[in-house]
């Protein structure tokens, strides 16, 4: 399944996971968010931490996420992109 249609018939469950874990804002990155759609092993999400926010917050939704879609997740924020692409992937991210 393509990720944005695995996206699609999970948002729900995102958004109340991303809650859950104290996190904002869910967007689609990569592959995923761009022309290259395709099937993948891997989904790549970022979100917005707040202050608080943990490691523990960030690894917690990235195992739930994982066990939700059966394949690899990676959870970013803006502050942990490259300075250099952190532009480019904020305007390229896609809203879950």
């Amino acid at each position: 399944m393509k990720p944005s249609a695995a996206v699609e018939q999970h948002r729900e469950a995102i958004h109340a996971l991303v809650r859950r874990f104290r996190l904002s804002n869910p967007r689609l990155v990569g592959a995923a968010a761009g022309q290259a759609d395709f099937e993948s092993d891997e989904i790549e999400f970022l979100v917005d931490d707040r202050p608080g926010t943990t490691l523990l917050d960030l690894g917690g939704l990235q195992i739930e996420l994982e066990d939700l879609f059966g394949v690899e997740v990676h959870v970013l924020t803006p502050g942990g992109l490259p300075e250099k692409q952190r532009a480019k992937v904020l305007n390229e991210a896609l809203p879950v």
